[in-house]
């Protein structure tokens, strides 16, 4: 049973008068991004009390948030349950709502755990603000927008047609959907960000960047899908992470801002960086099949992020940010180690 009514005992909010602080809900806090997002918001708003629920499926790790466990609140559970979210709901001000099946190579092999947690867990969520009053941000993708031509100038907008590729990021699309037409239908009060592609550190070793760091780790080649060519707009993880802050503060109601950091990369040239930072030549790269309806490129204007809310990106520098992210899985192989293998032996199965 789960034990809504447990107080916070941590010793700044005994400190503090009742009502002070801002009460969030984290969903998917001990996933690679929410969990990011758990460490820069007790750093840059300790005021906020932090609850945070993950159902610690394959991607979610305890041990991403030991660092700030005594000042959090966890709870173990799944967003579909609805009595739990319920319940959680009611006792917080504001839900960010990263929780979601993310991995379009998984998606391509079993669709429906994303239907379900994507699709029937926003839905949860979306049910239990309205009931409430309380606010929501939701966090979604790029790749609701499908993808862009190689050469193509033009760069994903908030106007831009949903025109999604795979079971993720159709899953991800119909969960916007809900937000908006919960907004514009009941009144609720939410917001949505998409962004760009992520990397940094806690992030699991299925994603490509951490995969290749650890491959080389463990004395490995590293994995190319086809000739490389596809093209990512590469953001930190703590940058996502303070543009989520500045919408939490700064946004309206009903609005939809793209978060990115002009940080555009075919991935061949991103292995490349990794072989040289990690001391390996080209003889350490090997080509494999490529995804299924794998997107061409992605990226994204943020020009109303930083106009309208006045966000600017930190880690400008993408070959600063992808060492800093190197030595991070260098120095935590406790971390990554006990995933690896289980990892691989996916990938290997279907000959990636």
């Amino acid at each position: 049973m789960y034990d809504l009514d447990h107080p916070l005992k941590f010793g700044i909010v005994r400190l503090c008068k009742e009502g002070e602080f801002m009460k969030l809900l984290v969903t998917g806090g001990a996933g690679f991004i929410g969990s990011n997002f758990v460490h820069l918001a007790r750093k840059e708003r300790p005021d906020w009390q932090i609850t945070v629920i993950d159902k610690l499926n394959y991607a979610g790790n305890k041990a991403s948030l030991k660092e700030v466990w005594e000042e959090i609140e966890f709870i173990e559970g799944d967003i579909c349950n609805q009595e739990l979210i319920d319940g959680l709901v009611s006792k917080n001000d504001l839900v960010v709502h990263f929780a979601a099946e993310s991995h379009n190579d998984n998606s391509l092999n079993d669709p429906w755990p994303f239907v379900e947690s994507n699709l029937i867990g926003t839905y949860r969520i979306l049910e239990a603000v309205r009931k409430h009053g309380k606010k929501l941000h939701h966090i979604s993708t790029d790749e609701v927008y499908g993808d862009l031509e190689l050469d193509d100038p033009v760069k994903f907008t908030e106007h831009t047609r949903y025109n999604p590729s795979s079971p993720y990021s159709s899953t991800k699309a119909g969960s916007d959907m809900l937000v908006l037409a919960w907004v514009r239908s009941f009144g609720i009060h939410a917001t949505i960000s998409n962004c760009s592609n992520n990397y940094g550190p806690r992030q699991h070793v299925e994603k490509m960047i951490p995969r290749q760091i650890t491959n080389i780790l463990s004395g490995e080649k590293l994995k190319l899908y086809g000739k490389g060519e596809n093209v990512r707009d590469w953001i930190h993880v703590d940058d996502h992470n303070s543009a989520v802050i500045t919408i939490i503060e700064k946004g309206k109601s009903g609005e939809v801002y793209l978060i990115g950091a002009d940080g555009e990369k075919n991935n061949i040239e991103v292995f490349n960086m990794i072989l040289n930072m990690m001391g390996k030549d080209e003889t350490w790269l090997e080509h494999v099949k490529d995804r299924p309806g794998h997107d061409l490129r992605y990226a994204i204007d943020n020009t109303k992020l930083i106009n309208e809310l006045g966000w600017r990106p930190k880690y400008t520098d993408f070959a600063a940010g992808l060492q800093a992210t190197i030595d991070w899985y260098t120095n935590n192989e406790d971390w990554w180690k006990p995933l690896k293998a289980e990892t691989e032996a996916k990938y290997k199965k279907i000959g990636q």
